[in-house]
């Protein structure tokens, strides 16, 4: 089905308002555009590596992956998706995908034809660099994680994850003071930060044994966020967002 949303409640335009600033016109241009909207229940794949598709789509409600397999079947997280994200935007420029997408919970996503984004990015030019500017950020946050793969240990790439998360789900109002819903599970966190899931626990568990979080359920809070920062070693600059309130 076609669907529109208001903007204060499109989640594509609150994404792209946390990185740029849009006019009215252009949040109007964005919230017309034509969206075929589907629900998908959890652990399902939206797109696939070597697909060649020919629409993207933005994620309305809910959490995927952006994930790669190796050739021994071993699946790395690359990237955690948030409401308001387009995680195969490249698809509009490079034809053949080089990554998996995959729901975590389940989620509604809005599929967008590419020769609609063609006439959105042609007829409104920032927007064209708004999306620009989205997957250059796209790109810092992989190189972050590069780092906090390689050079962090298990207990400091588990407070990054905890801390960009944070940030970036509060950017687009989806987190309240330092508390958001964190739905991943210890298999999920331990394929994005590169360790086993016994390791996943205990680091956790000793995160929580030095007051740095607190999880009840998939709730999230955390009760000094100066020190979970300094613990992942997390600097928010390579997110580049506008409101730097949601950073602080």
């Amino acid at each position: 089905m076609h669907a529109s949303f208001h903007p204060q409640d499109n989640a594509l335009i609150r994404k792209l308002e946390s990185v740029f600033a849009l006019t009215d016109d252009e949040r109007q241009a964005l919230d017309d555009l034509p969206l075929q909207v589907m629900d998908i229940k959890a652990d399902q794949d939206i797109v696939r590596e070597g697909d060649r598709p020919s629409r993207s789509f933005t994620i309305l409600s809910g959490f995927t992956s952006t994930y790669k397999v190796t050739g021994d079947g071993r699946r790395q997280i690359v990237a955690f998706g948030i409401a308001g994200d387009i995680p195969d935007l490249q698809s509009l420029h490079l034809k053949v995908l080089d990554i998996s997408v995959a729901t975590l919970t389940p989620c509604r996503v809005g599929f967008i034809n590419h020769e609609d984004l063609w006439r959105l990015c042609m007829r409104h030019p920032r927007i064209a660099a708004a999306f620009w500017r989205e997957t250059l950020i796209e790109g810092a946050i992989f190189r972050e994680w590069v780092v906090n793969v390689g050079r962090r240990d298990a207990y400091t790439r588990m407070a990054h994850i905890f801390c960009e998360l944070l940030v970036r789900l509060k950017a687009v109002g989806l987190a309240e003071g330092y508390a958001c819903n964190l739905p991943m599970t210890q298999s999920e966190f331990a394929d994005a930060i590169g360790t086993s899931t016994v390791h996943v626990n205990r680091v956790i568990q000793e995160l929580r044994a030095n007051g740095l979080i607190e999880l009840s359920g998939d709730r999230l809070n955390v009760p000094d966020w100066e020190k979970l920062k300094h613990a992942g070693d997390f600097d928010p600059t390579y997110l580049h967002l506008e409101n730097a309130q949601a950073a602080a």
